[in-house]
């Protein structure tokens, strides 16, 4: 299908909860300029986090060009947009109000650009009947429609790279390069063959119960973690600080932390680990790619609303054994009183049918489409619609 006249992307970012945001805005922009040549203008209005994910952001600079896409400071909502500024596709991620002056351009332009609000990831049943409805302006003469990632035909699907499949199989094919990657993380030789494990999660999470298992443990466990995550119970539990580049050990168990890696290398880590503690959206997603067994940390909601979209995953979500179950649930608050030592024997005991089981379900996942490619051909579906 032609689309010549979508050529351009303004896609605006606010930073809520330090990386989450960002990070998802940060791989649809590459993934639109590098596998649909589109021209995108990424604005975000925290560049700081976004430097911990991706180094080559200077936060010092209003305007930078970094991997092909324009990444602009959203400094914020008094700027000044000319109908000449206005890119084909406006994408406001998870419903931050983009600046009026943008807005008021968008209905200058013909013909107008193509609006959407990309929301949240979620398996609850509702965004299926949410998905790509519009929603007029109430004073301009703009729509904007609703575009939701999902697990299924019904709504975006997720976000995945046309290479990452064979990205994934060539690393993990080469025994070698895996352990080339963690030994430049800082890992030793004896770490190497241990039971690896990385670890992401909010400051919240019962981490405790967790580590106490893996160092009372009968065979090593190697724990990776990157600096400022669950810092406080791991000095709690070690007795040392948590610095970047320390490797704490008690009993059985090793904890190396690591400094944030760019988005890539985060994704090797997936990969080369037998284990996935993940948190938020982007990081979820990825651990569903690398093909392995993961414990999910939700973002909080009041009302324990997460805990609502917890369970409408694991409901979903075909690879989930009881115990995996459980685990999530327990590592959210939704489940007291879970025996750590005996849940993590039983989900180490699983691991491997899990494995074998996500093969499927990436399988199933892939079916529905990639989520940058659904949004553009939608968004071309629109273009051609007589207005």
């Amino acid at each position: 299908m032609n689309h010549t006249n979508l050529k351009t992307l303004a896609l605006f970012c606010k930073v809520v909860d330090n990386f989450g945001d960002i990070g998802i805005c940060w791989r649809l922009a590459r993934q639109l300029h590098l596998e649909h040549q589109i021209s995108v203008q990424l604005w975000v209005d925290e560049l700081l986090s976004f430097q911990r994910i991706c180094p080559e952001v200077n936060p010092a600079i209003d305007q930078q060009i970094i991997q092909g896409v324009d990444v602009r400071f959203w400094r914020n909502q008094e700027l000044s947009f000319s109908p000449v500024d206005i890119a084909d596709i406006v994408i406001e991620f998870f419903a931050c109000d983009i600046p009026p002056s943008y807005i008021q351009a968008m209905t200058a332009c013909n013909p107008k650009p193509i609006w959407f609000n990309l929301e949240g990831l979620t398996a609850e049943e509702w965004v299926e009947g949410c998905h790509t409805l519009p929603s007029s302006h109430p004073q301009l003469p703009l729509t904007k429609y609703f575009f939701f990632p999902g697990f299924n035909q019904r709504t975006g699907g997720l976000m995945f790279e046309k290479d990452l499949d064979q990205r994934r199989q060539s690393f993990v094919n080469e025994v070698s390069q895996g352990h080339q990657f963690l030994r430049q993380l800082g890992a030793q030789e004896q770490d190497l063959n241990a039971f690896k494990i990385s670890l992401f999660c909010y400051p919240h999470a019962p981490v405790s119960g967790l580590l106490q298992a893996w160092s009372t443990s009968e065979t090593p466990h190697f724990c990776i973690v990157p600096q400022g995550v669950a810092q406080a119970s791991i000095e709690r539990f070690f007795g040392e600080q948590a610095n970047s580049g320390a490797i704490l050990i008690k009993g059985s168990l090793r904890l190396l932390v690591i400094p944030f890696i760019p988005q890539n290398d985060y994704d090797q880590l997936l990969w080369a680990c037998d284990f996935n503690f993940v948190r938020g959206e982007d990081s979820f997603v990825r651990a569903q790619w690398a093909l392995r067994p993961f414990v999910w940390h939700i973002y909080p909601q009041d009302e324990q609303l997460h805990h609502k979209k917890l369970r409408a995953f694991l409901s979903t979500y075909k690879p989930a054994s009881s115990t995996f179950k459980s685990l999530n649930l327990a590592w959210n608050e939704a489940l007291q009183d879970l025996d750590w030592g005996d849940a993590w024997q039983q989900i180490r005991n699983e691991c491997l049918q899990i494995r074998k089981e996500t093969e499927a379900w990436q399988q199933e996942m892939h079916r529905n489409g990639d989520l940058s490619a659904n949004l553009l051909k939608f968004a071309r579906v629109l273009r051609q619609k007589p207005t």
